[in-house]
């Protein structure tokens, strides 16, 4: 294989790469706070079809970002008194796996969030919730990738959140009433 044809297939390939960042904003609010700390902390993500099918354009979502979209997620909807990377009272680990698929002439995207809280290093649930949105029939640019993916984390986000919240008394403890 000649230099220029494998610079030139580089090229190409670099350009079929979708690049994308995400900014999930829950869905409403909390109805209470848990008046306790949360540490929240992000597994690599796990990413499935999207460099592995014929014909779907490469999928490029930094573990950092989606890290960053969740904690901002956890602080805007108030589930927590406070959320931070540090130690804290709460421990809530999540991982992700997005799957993309082509079906019925549309492209899916199903996220999967795994959500193990744990208090002083002792596991207290897991919640798992899985969402899937249905997106474009092609995916030209960037966009056509993002807006599903957020939708599908928006949404398992809101359900993992929910579940928690539903869960209170066991983050707060038998004597404790709402506090918002």
């Amino acid at each position: 294989m000649s230099v220029r044809l494998l610079v030139l297939i580089v090229i190409l390939s670099a350009g079929c790469v979708h690049r994308i960042e995400v900014n999930p904003l829950p869905a409403s609010p909390a109805p209470a706070t848990i008046p306790r700390s949360l540490q929240l902390t992000v597994s690599a993500l796990a990413l499935e079809g999207a460099d592995h099918r014929p014909g779907i354009v490469l999928l490029e979502w930094p573990t950092h970002n989606l890290s960053q979209a969740i904690v901002r997620y956890a602080q805007q909807r108030g589930t927590f008194s406070s959320v931070s990377a540090g130690s804290t009272d709460l421990r809530l680990r999540i991982t992700a796996k997005l799957a993309l698929a082509s079906r019925q002439g549309r492209y899916h995207y199903h996220m999967r969030l795994q959500g193990e809280m744990s208090e002083a290093d002792q596991p207290v649930k897991t919640y798992v919730s899985e969402q899937t949105v249905a997106g474009s029939r092609v995916r030209w640019v960037a966009a056509s990738d993002r807006d599903p993916i957020e939708t599908a984390l928006q949404l398992a986000l809101d359900d993992l959140f929910g579940w928690i919240e539903a869960d209170r008394i066991l983050y707060v403890g038998q004597g404790e009433g709402p506090s918002r």
